[in-house]
């Protein structure tokens, strides 16, 4: 088995291929050499507010994970969990100012840009607004976020975020990406910087593994 020795029993992942939140976490396990299974969650069919799955997590959100008798969820959580219980392949560099930074940047997408774009608040407008405002919503706040990110990093960015090694805040920036250019169909002409690196983490095999078109529950897997 890959990964740390004292992973005795494979940890399991709760996960929806499209979740963004998932993505993060599948990046972060692969990083660090970790086998896992894979569980779906279906968001569409609303399996994840199953009594089954409320017990691991009560907000009803993907991902979870559990290890032996430890559960837990939300993405942010179980990445500093990940890094404390396995920490080959660190996931935050050494160096204060770029570990600040990385904080920054994974706060901006998870909380200023991810929550304003998930289903239920894309649903909720859909109805309450116009099927339009669908689309334009989520562009405004990606869009927000986005240019806040092109200046933050821009004194830190190498091939990826902080530099020339992958972490914590590669590991929000890529789902958030891939998501708005394959869902939302945003303009990237604004954003070089995040551009840029888009292109190297389609080519990292610990991102390519964990895209959605990759998992086992995407709709077109055979």
């Amino acid at each position: 088995m890959s990964g740390d020795g004292a992973q005795r029993n494979k940890l399991k992942l709760y996960s929806y291929f499209r979740s963004s939140c998932s993505f993060r976490v599948r990046i972060a396990l692969n990083l660090k050499g970790l086998e896992y299974d894979y569980i779906p969650v279906n968001l569409l069919k609303g399996e994840q507010f199953s009594p089954e799955f409320t017990k691991l997590n009560p907000l009803g959100y993907v991902p979870v994970l559990v290890d032996g008798d430890i559960v837990v969820s939300d993405s942010f959580a179980i990445l500093l969990y990940l890094e404390e219980k396995y920490p080959q392949k660190p996931l935050l560099p050494n160096d204060l100012q770029k570990k600040a930074i990385n904080y920054q940047a994974a706060n901006i997408v998870s909380s200023s840009i991810q929550p304003l774009q998930n289903l239920a608040v894309l649903k909720y407008i859909g109805e309450k607004v116009s099927h339009d405002e669908m689309l334009e919503w989520p562009r405004h706040h990606i869009g927000k976020g986005f240019a806040a990110l092109e200046k933050l990093l821009k004194d830190y960015a190498g091939k990826y975020a902080t530099g020339e090694e992958v972490y914590l805040a590669d590991l929000f920036l890529a789902p958030q990406l891939h998501a708005a250019i394959k869902r939302f169909n945003m303009n990237m002409s604004e954003y070089p910087l995040l551009s840029k690196m888009h292109e190297a983490y389609s080519e990292h095999p610990a991102f390519q593994a964990a895209m959605p078109e990759n998992q086992p529950d995407t709709p077109s897997a055979r």
